[in-house]
This record gives structure tokens, sequence and C-alpha cells, in this order.
């Protein structure tokens, strides 16, 4: 059984990495008889991968487009790249890009190897820009603060507010969003018992995560417009503006000129 099943990943792993092979190609590759060889395929197809057989001189196998997304072998060089691009993402200003290039880099993440984990942090692609003022998060605090979200863990972190002044907070985090180019923590505050929303490059998360919670429902369910909330009440001041415009002909005088000569006359 353990042999069939590496047999089945070697199998989806040669599906991937070329558009067609025939039965014999693939038998050839793994030692097998092509009877054996189809029957893994048709395993393929019960565990939900699409693997299409094609007809004609040149057909054969191969992984065929399917309702869902099936998972997807990665070798070494492939995971490093595809990190480094989510995290790159992770900065984007394109509506929803970023926070999908977040959750997708702490799936992937969770599951690296530390050796793979070394060589994308080698790179020094640590920190992902936040907004027009230069502004920037380190990524792995993105991530972590990710998932201690996701896995509803409490999170303690250094605050640091714009006075210079640093305070500690200890939340139970739930969900981390964008607003105009700025990463946004939305969190209950177990101090204040009340909810809060942090810009995430003034905080400096404590590792490791604390104990797990029961999750809060947010009073009207919807984080960005508490976000939107939180960001207008943070410049409470309001201003009026005044503009004198020079005055014109059109503004005093509605007679017609020529019916100004007649009243002359």
């Amino acid at each position: 059984m353990k042999e069939t099943s590496a047999r089945l990943l070697r199998v989806l792993t040669l599906l991937q990495i070329r558009r067609t092979w025939s039965g014999q190609e693939l038998a050839d590759r793994l030692s097998v008889t092509t009877r054996t060889v189809r029957r893994d395929l048709e395993k393929l197809r019960d565990l939900g991968y699409p693997v299409v057989a094609v007809k004609g001189i040149a057909g054969g196998y191969r992984l065929g487009a399917g309702t869902q997304l099936p998972p997807l072998l990665l070798d070494d060089d492939e995971a490093v790249a595809i990190a480094i691009t989510l995290r790159t993402a992770a900065g984007s200003n394109v509506t929803g890009i970023a926070e999908a290039a977040l959750r997708a880099l702490i799936k992937l993440e969770q599951l690296l190897p530390s050796r793979l984990r070394h060589r994308i942090n080698a790179l020094q692609i640590s920190a992902v820009r936040t907004a027009g003022d230069g502004s920037t998060v380190d990524a792995e605090v993105l991530t972590a603060i990710g998932s201690a979200c996701r896995d509803h863990l409490r999170l303690e972190f250094d605050f640091y507010g714009l006075g210079g002044a640093v305070s500690r907070h200890v939340t139970e985090p739930h969900e981390l969003l964008t607003w105009e180019r700025r990463w946004y923590l939305v969190a209950w505050d177990r101090a204040r018992c009340a909810w809060r929303t942090f810009p995430v490059d003034r905080l400096c998360p404590r590792t490791p995560a604390g104990s797990r919670f029961t999750p809060r429902e947010l009073p009207g369910g919807d984080s960005a417009a508490h976000v939107a909330r939180s960001v207008a009440q943070m410049w409470p001041d309001q201003a009026t503006i005044r503009l004198h415009a020079a005055r014109t002909r059109s503004d005093t005088d509605t007679t017609p000129p020529d019916a100004a000569r007649k009243l002359d006359a």
C-alpha cells in the first residue's frame, strides 16, 4: 500500500511537469507495466484529479482542467519561487490580491521545511510596502498575525504610538486586511474589553502565540467597514473652506448692452 501511494505521487508529479505522456513512457519511468499505469491513473481520477486520455498517434495521458483545483506537487525551487512571489504580492495595491496572497503564503510556509525557509529569508525579501508614506511591514509579522487569526490564538504585541509611547496589548485577533494600501488588524482588546483596529506597521508581535480562544462575533460582521469607521475616527477634526471668487459683469449687471444704449438715448 505504501509503495502504491508513493507511485501515485510520482505519477502525479510526472503529469504536472509535462503536458502529455504515453502509457509506455510512464511505465518506463515508474518501472512498471502499462496495465499498472492504467490502474494508477484510474485511482487518481477517483481522487478527483482530471486525468484525460488523448487519442491519436501523439496521444497519451495528461492532467486536464477540472471544476476544482487539485493539490499541486512542488519541488524545492518551485516552492521557494512561489513563496517569494506571494511575499511580494502581499504588498500589492490591486484590490483583493494582498489578502489572498497572504492567506496562500500562510498555508505554504506552514508546510515548508526549515531548509527552504532559510533560502527564502536569505533573499531578504522580508518587507512589503503598505502606503505612500514609505511605511513597511515585515512579511514574518504578517504571517505571524495571519496565523493567529486563522488558528484563533491570542496575540500579544507592543504597539508604538505616534508620539513614541509603547503600550502592551493582549488581543483576540479577528481579521487581518488592507485598507487604503495599509495593513490593519481587527482584534478584541482584552484589557479594554472592546474591538480595536491596529495599524500593523506600528506593532511588534511577541512570540510564541498565546492560548486558543473562542471567536467573538464582530458587530455588523463587516471587518472592512469596521476598519473604515476606525480610520475615520482617527482624524476627527473638521474644517470649513471658503473661496472668494472675483466678481464679473454677469454678477452685477444683468441688463443687455443694447437695452442700456436705448435707455441712454
